[in-house]
């Protein structure tokens, strides 16, 4: 189906441009708000959000697709679902190895590929259309850092390739692949949740390595790339890349020619609203050329209102506005995004949890 931009109000744009993320039982409570009156583009569940149950989450899913359906525009259901400790659907699900162990046992059977097609089939079935995944960082520090086991390789070429492998399967299945932690969250040991990292790594050197499975996953079509909270002084000075415009504009946008959608990591967490605030953080992301902003919910949504008020002041370009809402639909008739409600499958888990299983017994 394809959506008329020309259609849409100013507020119904800017609601395109966010991902809320349903952190609370409040946020849960207050979704028809999120939803009716702010109109957002999506929402990032969490497995809080149905007591990690499968019967609670087909039931949340389609509570949000149903009030979507009064708006323009179909609605993003979003999650971070890698497996290993990156686990977000429901516990009746056996879990997947976490990418560095599937790399290990890849030598024979490309568990990394399986793990993929699995993961899109298992989250197209329970209503989810975005997947914040996969992580194509470098490993470089032990399996409990940040990244460590969530990473594929040491290996850049490695990364690069069961990187895009997973990518594709998931895509293959209808699910929006977001690749992350652009430029690299590998490159620091600084946790972006708790504080602002600090890249050291000079521009050439991050170009590449770093940056480098991010490129290439750009030459296979990547539909979207997450920007993490990751300062390097020399380009972004005291900004995270996530708030740098300069940085974004310079290499996603021209030196790789990036046309895709280009994602926040959640702006409320902890580094970043502590250093700008909660809301001045998502206006500052807003300014910085991101196609869309991530936040948790935090009790209130009224930035959005504050965001507006940009735009008719004209310190947010309608311009710049209008190609990122073009980028995000896009995205949303390739994928035959809709608002259809998701039927239980009572033989569901069952079933996938013995192809789960199957890549347990010989990876784990």
């Amino acid at each position: 189906m394809k959506y008329d931009i020309q259609e849409l109000s100013l507020e119904e744009k800017i609601g395109q441009m966010i991902i809320i993320g349903l952190n609370t039982e409040t946020a849960v409570k207050n979704l028809e708000e999120i939803i009716e009156k702010y109109k957002v583009g999506g929402v990032l569940l969490y497995k809080r959000n149905y007591h990690e149950n499968y019967e609670e989450m087909i039931e949340l899913v389609n509570k949000i697709k149903i009030l979507n359906q009064k708006n323009k525009i179909p609605i993003f259901i979003s999650i971070d679902q890698e497996g290993g400790r990156v686990n977000r659907i429901p516990k009746e699900f056996k879990n997947l190895p976490a990418a560095n162990k599937l790399v290990k046992k890849s030598v024979e059977e490309d568990f990394v590929k399986r793990s993929g097609e699995i993961t899109g089939e298992l989250l197209y079935k329970l209503g989810v259309n975005m997947d914040f995944a996969p992580v194509l960082d470098i490993k470089r520090f032990a399996d409990n850092h940040a990244i460590g086991d969530r990473a594929y390789s040491e290996d850049i070429e490695e990364v690069s390739r069961y990187g895009i492998e997973y990518m594709q399967a998931l895509q293959e299945n209808g699910i929006v692949s977001v690749v992350k932690h652009f430029p690299g969250h590998g490159a620091t040991q600084t946790d972006s949740h708790f504080r602002l990292p600090k890249i050291d790594t000079d521009m050439k050197t991050l170009e590449k390595e770093d940056m480098k499975p991010f490129k290439e996953a750009i030459e296979h079509k990547v539909d979207g790339i997450l920007v993490g909270h990751l300062r390097m002084p020399i380009i972004t000075e005291k900004l995270p890349a996530s708030m740098s415009k300069r940085f974004i504009t310079k290499y996603l946008r021209k030196k790789y020619r990036y046309n895709g959608l280009i994602i926040t990591d959640d702006v409320r967490m902890k580094g970043v609203r502590i250093r700008y605030g909660k809301n001045n953080a998502v206006k500052k992301a807003f300014l910085a050329c991101n196609d869309m902003i991530i936040f948790k919910y935090d009790n209130d949504i009224e930035v959005i209102d504050k965001v507006i008020k940009l735009v008719k002041e004209d310190k947010l370009k309608m311009k710049r506005v209008n190609k990122s809402v073009a980028r995000i639909l896009k995205v949303k008739e390739k994928y035959n995004i809709n608002d259809e409600q998701i039927e239980k499958d009572d033989t569901f888990v069952e079933n996938m949890n013995k192809r789960i299983e199957e890549i347990r017994d010989k990876v784990l």
